[in-house]
């Protein structure tokens, strides 16, 4: 995780992308937004970047791979999970089965896409504030 990292966005919605684009210019997010359409392509982006995200903000259902399926691969991998990307879960599909099903799989939040564009920008807001203040392995030196 670098502070200036890359947000990943797993979403198969192109509607997201754009609101998530939209929110981080007008939160003057200086981040680049790396989008991937599924799971699969996630994974083969971790698997092959030099860059050092951020944190990962991913759908629960998309064709492909799923968001479960994506962190139980990233948990599966010891180079994956020495990575130490924040995983976050920001699904419309929302229940206590699933929410207790992803934190079983060591996420770091689930939030509920909001459906409203001020209260998408809330949260968003608030996940980007938290992960840039947070002290992580990965961000420390940057922090000194």
């Amino acid at each position: 995780m670098s502070l200036n990292g890359p947000i990943i966005l797993i979403d198969d919605d192109h509607d997201d992308l754009f609101l998530v684009q939209s929110i981080l210019i007008e939160l003057q997010i200086a981040n680049p937004l790396h989008f991937c359409q599924n799971g699969q392509l996630a994974l083969d982006y971790l698997w092959n970047t030099k860059e050092k995200p951020l944190l990962i903000l991913c759908d629960m259902n998309m064709p492909i791979m799923n968001g479960l399926e994506l962190r139980q691969h990233i948990n599966a991998s010891p180079y994956l999970r020495n990575k130490s990307i924040p995983f976050i879960f920001l699904s419309t599909a929302y229940d206590i089965r699933l929410i207790n099903e992803a934190y079983q799989s060591n996420i770091q939040g689930f939030y509920k896409k909001e459906h409203s564009y001020e209260e998408l920008k809330r949260s968003l807001e608030i996940i980007i504030q938290y992960w840039k203040s947070c002290l992580h392995p990965n961000n420390i030196l940057e922090k000194l």
